[in-house]
């Protein structure tokens, strides 16, 4: 008789966690498509390179979110014939484009206000104290509605806002600062530090990424702790086989063979509750009896 059993425990999250996620991709998109055509005026009245790499930087943002926010619904479609793990990964390559704009357009600014080190411009500072007054205010706006989600996609266009947030926090510190002093390179110097910080941070997001398509085992999960908490159930003899990783950043799947003296329905159960609790959603688990040989080349 076949004593391959496979159980699945789904703990999708709640739909209206889905639609916020979405919702708050497509605002931070309306947000930075219109303003970055603000910028680009505002970049051409003041002569601030920090407002007119903003500009710049933020059409591709509004690329990148509007990709994002299609990647997002996409990954919100159940599975079929042609996806048969799902479409949550989706998500994932939304993630990964915003990621990679985000580090090309910081490298970009980083290199305009290294230029403007060089060879400061005279710049407009009260247009500039203006600007920057507004910009804080809608970018602040965008930063708060996208603080919360559930997927990696949403966090790399929050990165965006906050880097907003913070560029349009050096453009007013900045202008104020020249303003009284009439030292021009201290908005190239300021734009360097947001920019170099940005693209840390963008790094770190696109490891994050990398990390769940190469499905390594999540780093929130203790493998060890895992097999110990299985192998304490009562009738299980060892359990080898076993694989971890996340399909997207927040559900962990995991697939093992479980060795008995003695089949036992209950065991299947008692195995799931114990993955639950360590976070995994997802199981794909295989009885076998102390009798049998795995078969499988690979079998730890």
């Amino acid at each position: 008789m076949d004593k391959s059993l496979h159980g699945s425990g789904h703990a999708h999250h709640p739909h209206h966690n889905a639609y916020k996620t979405e919702k708050n991709i497509f605002i931070a998109f309306l947000l930075n498509a219109s303003f970055s055509i603000f910028e680009f005026v505002g970049g051409i009245i003041t002569g601030s390179i920090a407002i007119t790499s903003d500009a710049v930087h933020d059409l591709g943002d509004a690329l990148s979110i509007g990709i994002a926010y299609g990647l997002e619904q996409k990954s919100r479609k159940s599975p079929d014939e042609k996806h048969t793990y799902g479409y949550a990964r989706y998500s994932l390559v939304g993630s990964i484009i915003t990621t990679i704009i985000l580090l090309v357009g910081s490298a970009f600014v980083i290199y305009e206000a290294t230029k403007r080190i060089i060879n400061p411009v005279e710049i407009d500072y009260n247009g500039m104290v203006i600007f920057a007054i507004i910009g804080l205010v809608v970018n602040g706006i965008a930063s708060y509605v996208t603080r919360e989600g559930d997927s990696l996609n949403q966090k790399s266009v929050n990165l965006h806002m906050l880097e907003d947030v913070l560029g349009w926090a050096v453009v007013l510190i900045g202008s104020i600062a020249m303003k009284f002093t009439g030292i021009a390179i201290i908005d190239p110097i300021l734009t360097l530090g947001v920019a170099s910080f940005i693209l840390v941070e963008a790094a770190k997001n696109l490891r994050e990424i990398v990390v769940i398509f190469l499905e390594i085992t999540p780093k929130n999960l203790n493998l060890e702790e895992v097999k110990t908490d299985i192998k304490q159930i009562k009738g299980i003899v060892d359990i080898h086989h076993i694989h971890v990783r996340s399909a997207d950043g927040n559900e962990n799947h995991a697939s093992l063979h479980v060795v008995v003296q003695k089949y036992d329905k209950k065991i299947k159960n008692s195995v799931k509750n114990v993955l639950k609790k360590h976070g995994i959603s997802h199981s794909v688990i295989e009885i076998e009896q102390t009798d049998e040989k795995c078969e499988e080349k690979i079998c730890k």
